[in-house]
């Protein structure tokens, strides 16, 4: 019963995919679903996309070992992100009437800006993709048994169908169903297993009073706390999949509002998943616990519900992980397309096919990846981190200023990745942690010190020059 009512669920997921297909009639139907989203739906792709298996199988697990602190990125992280997206920058950005991310470096800095900016970008999201994956291969290798290649190739597969269908179009219209049975199913499944547990005052006193502390205990490395505020809070300001659904609300209104309200509910409905982990160390026996944490709720779940609820909770599962893989895969096909292929391709004819064919090239490729790494924090953390160190910065600078240098945007990116990837692969060749100095803090600074070095010259040097002239 619960294989089969997930299968129809599936089912239904790819029969919206497909009857979306019939909206898409050009590429910007298929990436911004002509600009047409209202409230409700804006809101709801925001929320969904974002809430996936990092939120429910990965945050759980961390919250149960570590706390609120383990949990920073996602989900504190990640609402905080929405809430300043919609609060400080959403409003200009519709205005500026663009179609990818990639588009606003062009504006500001050129045509390099805008290809270095559609390769780092269009990169990050490989292993957000191959996350989702992984994350759908897990939930139907739990329930069907079948071997985790072969149900993350079959899941894969789905996502890549319905997607390369309908676009944006596709991704909307399935968000919206599949927020609501979030929503609704982790709400219930919340209620059943509190009673079940002995009421939720109960689960929470069996917890550490520390596990409730955002601040770490004993002394604090104030660098890595705030690295962990930043890789999502900040480093997905700058993210194509936010862009996208601010430039597919039907107005400037929308766009900001839905972004701002999704991330509200974001946090609020988070809190749930980690809920649940306490509650399941609570219910489970020590030899039931799980030996990969990743499988914890999964596991409770299965072990300590009726079929009805295992329907429910794993029918909320699946439709998280699903908007968030649809929608993480829908951004780097537009910026392939857009930003990459058209400038090889100038048929404005082929310019559908392009977009199409992007996202099967990227499902492969993130499907390759998900086979090779099977841990979802890791890639989900992976991904989020070039944005901060690589297009934050440049980012910022263009938004806030009508004119900068176009050569020190494509330095700050370069030499923040660079950094970045230069200091990880060093700190894990000498073998020691990267909690003291944080590569993502170390490619921070290396992206801003371009641009710090510029504004000294223009408002220092140049200045003083100018008068001894």
């Amino acid at each position: 019963m619960l294989v089969g009512g997930v299968i129809s669920y599936l089912a239904l997921t790819l029969f919206i995919g497909v009857w979306a297909a019939r909206r898409v009639k050009n590429e910007r139907d298929f990436a911004l679903a002509g600009k047409n989203l209202p409230f409700f739906m804006a809101t709801s792709t925001v929320f969904a996309t974002w809430f996936g298996s990092e939120t429910i199988l990965a945050s759980s697990a961390n919250f149960v070992r570590d706390g609120f602190y383990g949990v920073i990125e996602e989900p504190f992280g990640a609402a905080l992100c929405l809430i300043i997206v919609g609060a400080v920058f959403a409003r200009r950005l519709y205005a500026m009437n663009l179609t990818t991310f990639s588009d606003f470096y062009r504006v500001r800095f050129g045509v390099t800006a805008e290809v270095v900016s559609s390769v780092l970008l269009s990169f990050s999201y490989i292993s957000w993709v191959a996350a989702q994956f992984l994350a759908l291969g897990i939930v139907l290798h739990t329930i069907t048994g079948a071997s985790l290649e072969v149900s993350v190739v079959i899941m894969a597969a789905l996502v890549a169908l319905y997607t390369t269908m309908g676009g944006m179009w596709a991704v909307s219209m399935t968000d919206t169903l599949q927020m609501t049975i979030i929503v609704l199913g982790l709400t219930a499944v919340f209620f059943i297993l509190s009673d079940q547990a002995g009421g939720f005052s109960n689960v929470l006193a069996k917890a550490p009073p520390t596990h409730f502390s955002l601040l770490p205990q004993g002394k604090i490395n104030w660098l890595h706390y705030i690295s962990l505020w930043c890789v999502l809070g900040l480093g997905s300001v700058p993210g194509q999949d936010v862009f996208q659904r601010i430039m597919a609300s039907r107005s400037a209104s929308v766009a900001a509002t839905s972004s701002i309200v999704a991330g509200f509910l974001y946090l609020t409905v988070a809190m749930i998943p980690l809920f649940l982990g306490l509650t399941a160390v609570k219910l489970l026996a020590p030899a039931e616990l799980p030996r990969d944490m990743q499988f914890l709720l999964p596991q409770l779940i299965l072990s300590k519900t009726p079929v009805w609820v295992q329907i429910i909770f794993f029918g909320a599962l699946v439709s998280a992980i699903l908007s968030t893989a649809s929608g993480a895969l829908l951004a780097p096909s537009v910026l392939v397309s857009e930003n990459l292929l058209r400038k090889i391709v100038r048929d404005p004819q082929k310019t559908l096919l392009l977009a199409r064919v992007s996202t099967v090239l990227i499902a492969l490729w993130a499907l390759q990846m998900a086979l090779a790494h099977r841990h979802i924090h890791g890639l989900v953390t992976e991904s989020s981190s070039i944005g901060l160190v690589a297009l934050l910065v440049p980012f910022l600078v263009g938004f806030w200023r009508q004119q900068s240098s176009a050569a020190v945007a494509v330095i700050s990116m370069i030499s923040g990745f660079t950094a970045w990837q230069l200091w990880a692969t060093f700190a894990k060749t000498q073998g020691f942690s990267t909690d003291i100095y944080p590569a993502v803090m170390v490619g921070l600074v290396a992206s801003a010190v371009p641009y710090a070095a510029y504004f000294s010259y223009v408002f220092i040097v140049k200045k003083i020059y100018n008068k001894l002239a």
